[in-house]
């Protein structure tokens, strides 16, 4: 029960660093930092691409390329977690197909509310460098009843989404807190946002937990694939948060 109550992030649990003990050079902090930004780089490489198609004339043209990023970025990060020793390799993929993802959902929201992606880009990465200083200085402690309340909270939302997604396709029933823009809609958005946010703080714990462990090298490259996987549900988050707040 203790591993399991870890983290809620499935790229970054207990499990993740078990058994990983580096025979060579070690996994650094700042190494995992430099990956961390390496990743980022990439997503906003392949973000460009699509941003651009859905700016250009065939504004549609974005969307193949959208879920195709969506596709292979979720293959991908099954195929990082479950050999995690691929990680230099399928993490760098996993940002250039999240990228295509990313830039073209921004660009598509980005036609109809202008301004919004650079407004949830300067939330995300502020929320980040928040969270961060809060878990450095102490103010936000991962304890056991912490790692608990936020486990359990991120999956009730994953079950919600999903019987709102099973709904939408089977029903053709649109559930209103999660697509609509009322005011119950929008606070519960700043709900996932709130839960997405101190999903950060595990990582964060979890991955200096497996540098005091001793975690081999390329444990850097799948700690920083971890926290790009939560980094990119915050903005995407971030985004519907302020969708349904410009709809009103």
């Amino acid at each position: 029960m203790a591993s399991f109550l870890r983290t809620s992030n499935p790229a970054l649990n207990e499990k993740a660093f078990k058994g990983q003990v580096a025979t060579g050079e070690a996994m650094t902090l700042q190494g995992t930092v430099n990956k961390t930004g390496a990743l980022l780089l990439c997503v906003v490489a392949t973000a460009a691409w699509t941003w651009g198609l859905g700016h250009s004339n065939q504004p549609g043209a974005a969307i193949p390329w959208m879920i195709g990023g969506l596709l292979g970025g979720f293959v991908t990060a099954l195929v990082t977690i479950f050999k995690k020793t691929w990680a230099p390799v399928t993490a760098p993929i996993y940002a250039l197909l999240e990228g295509l993802a990313l830039g073209g959902i921004s660009a598509l929201l980005e036609v109809r509310y202008p301004g919004i992606a650079i407004q949830a880009v300067g939330l995300t990465f502020g929320t980040l460098f928040v969270m961060l200083l809060a878990y450095k200085t102490g103010v936000i402690r991962a304890t056991q009843g912490f790692k608990i309340g936020v486990i359990a909270a991120t999956g009730g939302i994953a079950v919600f989404y999903l019987i709102g997604m099973a709904l939408r396709v089977f029903f053709h029933y649109q559930v209103p807190v999660i697509y609509g823009g009322g005011p119950w809609g929008i606070a519960f958005s700043l709900f996932v946002v709130i839960i997405a946010a101190l999903n950060l703080v595990l990582d964060f714990d979890m991955i200096e937990t497996g540098v005091n462990g001793g975690a081999p090298k390329y444990m850097e490259w799948y700690g920083a694939f971890g926290l790009m996987v939560t980094l990119i549900w915050l903005y995407l988050e971030i985004l519907r948060l302020l969708s349904k707040v410009r709809r009103r």
